[in-house]
């Protein structure tokens, strides 16, 4: 299970002082960009750790790039981990999707082919990040403006499998869901029905495990 954390907000240099004073009023955690943080020292670690001293944080990345062939990314995986150790967040999630090919990262979260081989591909390796960070994280799924001709199974059948066979949670983004089925004529509620109930989403919240943000 992962943890019920109330509602939170996505950390914005903005809300700094505030946040490092612990003085958000309704604010019970906060999510920030994983990337942001990874380099050792500076203002941002700083503000990071002042945060945590007062609030639960969740971390969401951009770069795992989880659905790639090409080879998980150890040095990125390394600066997570040590992040974490330092911060210890509630939890730690990124995309269902790639963003790297050949070694070169196309900055974008693209979507993968829902097949029996993509499947295997993304859980074996899902696997292999939790073990390094020695935790379950979160994947969420994409929006996405295109379908492969080869997929075999829905959307839902393929999230619903991959958090079965590798122990992952899944982060529902209500958002995301409204954008594939409308571009793709797909019906809503057998994604809602089909999906794990472990996390949720909108276009101005998000939910996870019953957690809500802004």
């Amino acid at each position: 299970m992962f943890p019920r954390l109330g509602f939170g907000l996505g950390l914005r240099r903005e809300h700094y002082r505030e946040a490092i004073a612990g003085s958000v009023d309704g604010v019970d955690w906060f999510e920030v960009i994983t990337e942001n943080f990874l380099v050792e020292g500076g203002n941002p670690r700083r503000v990071l750790r002042a945060v945590r001293e007062h609030h639960p944080v969740v971390f969401h990345g951009v770069s795992l790039s989880i659905g790639s062939t090409d080879p998980l990314d150890e040095r990125y995986l390394d600066d997570v981990a040590a992040l974490c150790a330092e911060i210890e967040p509630a939890i730690v999630s990124d995309h269902l999707c790639w963003t790297s090919l050949g070694g070169h990262n196309v900055h974008d979260l693209l979507p993968l082919p829902y097949t029996e081989e993509a499947l295997a591909h993304v859980a074996g390796r899902v696997q292999r990040v939790q073990e390094r960070l020695g935790r379950r994280i979160l994947l969420e799924n994409p929006s996405s403006y295109t379908v492969f001709a080869g997929a075999e199974v829905s959307e839902a059948a393929f999230l619903a499998e991959l958090a079965r066979r590798a122990d992952c949670g899944i982060l529902l983004d209500i958002n995301n869901v409204f954008v594939s089925c409308t571009n793709h004529g797909w019906d809503r509620r057998p994604t809602s029905r089909r999906s794990p109930p472990i996390g949720s989403a909108t276009s101005t919240s998000r939910a996870t495990a019953g957690t809500g943000r802004c």
